[in-house]
């Protein structure tokens, strides 16, 4: 009944659509979402959640995990990212897929939703130490869609893993294009 409703929503009212799908039996993933340069970017991602009824995450701070809004955050997905104990960012982020049998994790490499001429390869790291598979995930505005690509096991060489997942996002635009990230041609690849 929720799918329905979110199908309903996205794709009558909005005009969007899904291409693609994650197998349901990949239970851990990192999903490499470009472009983001909107806030709109969450409930596109929250409604394609629902649609193909699968569970998604994200990770924030610990404090946001706080009363009064801990339990909402964890219900939407979220996980509380504790980096004491000298553990970095990749390495906290990692330790939460020991930890949960079933975690896709949402990460977009820009790091901001302004406009940035490198990616952050946190999103990479993050896959290679949890031994888990990245999955490119494109919102593309101009054709209103949210395209999922294929599973993408990280080979240790980021330079050469970034020229076989990128090609994915050719095309695609934010919400605000000036702030995309630009993707190589394929001839600088």
């Amino acid at each position: 009944m929720k799918s329905a409703l979110y199908r309903f929503i996205f794709g009558r009212l909005m005009g969007w659509k899904i291409i693609g799908s994650v197998d349901p039996n990949i239970k851990q993933c990192v999903f490499m979402i470009l472009h983001h340069t909107s806030w709109h970017d969450f409930y596109l991602g929250l409604f394609s959640r629902g649609i193909l009824g699968l569970d998604m995450h994200f990770v924030g701070k610990k404090e946001l995990f706080r009363f009064p809004f801990g339990f909402y955050f964890k219900w939407m997905g979220g996980a509380a990212l504790d980096r004491s104990g000298g553990l970095n960012k990749v390495d906290a982020i990692a330790e939460i897929f020991k930890t949960k049998p079933v975690f896709r994790l949402g990460i977009s490499p820009e790091g901001t939703r302004k406009k940035v001429t490198e990616l952050k390869s946190g999103f990479y790291y993050i896959a290679l130490k949890a031994g888990v598979p990245i999955i490119p995930v494109a919102f593309d505005y101009s054709r209103k869609e949210v395209r999922f690509g294929q599973p993408f096991e990280p080979t240790q060489n980021y330079e050469q893993d970034l020229k076989i997942l990128l090609p994915h996002f050719k095309n695609a635009r934010g919400k605000h294009p000036q702030f995309d990230f630009d993707i190589p041609t394929d001839d600088s690849l």
